[in-house]
Parts: C-alpha cells; structure tokens; sequence
C-alpha cells in the first residue's frame, strides 16, 4: 500500500492508501480505530462526501472510504460496473485490509453495492446502512421511476454524455449539488471544488457513467438473487431524505429479516453532507446495537 500525506481540514486525521484488488488498484481513504466501517459513495461524488461525519464515526469505527470503481483516483476500466463484480471490489478490500466482518453503508450509487454485498457476502457484513436510492430489481422500484430522473437514462448512454459535457463539468455537476439538496440550499464550495476535479476529463466522466449503463444487469442481477431465496439477513438501516424517501423503505421491508427506518426532516438527497450530526448519531445508535 502506497500512502499520501494530503488530508482534509474537516478530517485531519484520514490517511490516503491504494489497493491491488479484483483485477483494479482502488484509491481509499481510512481513519480512526476500531471495527471496520466501509463506506461506499454515489455519483457524483468521491470518498470526500463523508468527511462530515468522521468525528464522531472515528472514535470507535476504522472507516474505510474507497472512491468507486471508475471514480477518482480508482482505476478505470471498461468493464466491471454490475453490482456483483463491484461488491467484490467491497468485500476484496475489506479483505486486503484483514477484516474479516465490517459493518456497511452505502448512499446513491453505493447502495447498490453496499446491498449486493450483504446478499453475497453474509457473513462479511454485520450491519448494513442504506441510503437515498431505489435498489433496482425489488418490487417498488417501478414507483419511483415512472418519474424518472431525466439522468439516468442520459448517463446511460455509451460516449455521449461524456463528448457533451467534457469542457462544462462545473457547469453540469454543479446543477446536481445545487439541486438535490434540500430548498435546493446546496453543498459546500469546497466539496463542489474537490468532486469537480475528479469528474473533470471525458475519461474521468466515462468512468462514472458506466454505473448508470450497467443498471439493467444490476436489475437482473438482484431478481436472480431473489429467486434463488436470497435476503438481507443482517440488521439494515435505511435512511433517506425527501428525494428517494419511503420508496427504499417499502422496498425493502419484504426481504429484510430485520429492519429500521428513518426520513431526515429538512433534508434532500446528500444526507451525509446535509444533516451529518444527525446521520452521525443514527449511525452510531445502530452501530452499537446487540
């Protein structure tokens, strides 16, 4: 593993490393002591977007925050986007760093993968926290998309979003951090500055929009699971604000053998920037359950 002094001013104490794991080197930032806490950001951000929550998080937790496959400074490579290959890159990781258990959360994009790792890996994920996305596959999906974002089916397409928007990625990017928070208040100028440079470059953009252009295997991949009887059998925490909200709720309260909700007041889509205190102390109550 390879380190890099550079730090946060939020978060003084994270340590940057990288790890040759299922065939990709991934970027992944840690800090505090403890049982393992992984977590999995969404587009368009990187492991940056949790920098808020660490005080609190890294007094008992060893937190493990990988930028994505394809994302930041994560390989990027053609292939690999499916739910399934990326949560071996999870639990590959956790495993590279001798964790043996871990405790999971994923947000937007991650919650795909955060999901797919507890069904493929039940004895890797104690608990596991789900946050702001529709898993894509379970029933209840269907009622957040017949209002689609205008998005998804943009980002999907192979090339073009990228050839469109290289050039203006503050432009474009800055939209979704403006308009997905909450009274569309937006998110800090310095994490605006730290995402746009990582999404800046059609490679970089490329990179990211192949999670979008996998989502119909993704889909599959989850019917598949719960044909065969796969569910979460771990205690699960959803925790949303008014974008996606109740819809994950629903969503999983069928294939959850345990499960606790919580809808942030005041909140839109990036919880972990939004309302970190109080993600934080939910996170740390249900962490801390028998």
């Amino acid at each position: 593993m390879a380190t890099s002094p550079e730090s946060s001013p939020e978060a003084p104490a994270v340590s940057h490393y990288f790890a040759d794991v299922n065939g990709i080197r991934i970027h992944y930032a840690t800090a505090g002591q403890g049982e393992a806490l992984l977590l999995l950001h969404g587009w368009p951000f990187t492991w940056y977007t949790w920098r808020l929550v660490l005080p609190a998080l890294t007094r008992h937790y060893t937190v493990i925050m990988p930028d994505l496959r394809g994302i930041g400074q994560t390989s990027r490579p053609a292939t690999g986007y499916d739910s399934r290959t990326r949560a071996a890159d999870a639990a590959g990781l956790l495993h590279h760093l001798g964790f043996e258990q871990a405790c999971v959360m994923g947000h937007d994009l991650g919650v795909e993968i955060a999901f797919m790792t507890a069904l493929a890996y039940p004895q890797l994920v104690r608990k596991l926290v789900l946050s702001e996305a529709i898993v894509g596959g379970l029933p209840g999906a269907e009622t957040f998309l017949q209002n689609a974002p205008w998005w998804f089916g943009f980002h999907a397409v192979p090339d073009l979003p990228a050839a469109v928007i290289t050039g203006h990625e503050a432009r474009y990017l800055n939209w979704f951090y403006q308009h997905s928070t909450y009274q569309q208040r937006g998110i800090a100028a310095e994490a605006r500055a730290e995402y746009v440079a990582a999404y800046t470059g059609t490679e970089a953009l490329q990179g990211s929009f192949r999670h979008y252009q996998a989502f119909p295997q993704n889909r599959q991949q989850v019917v598949e699971a719960l044909a065969h009887g796969q569910r979460l059998t771990c205690p699960t925490l959803a925790v949303c604000g008014n974008v996606v909200g109740e819809v994950l709720f629903q969503q999983l309260r069928p294939i959850t053998d345990s499960l606790e909700t919580h809808l942030l007041p005041e909140c839109g889509h990036v919880v972990q920037e939004e309302q970190p205190e109080q993600l934080q102390r939910l996170l740390l109550d249900f962490l801390a359950e028998d």
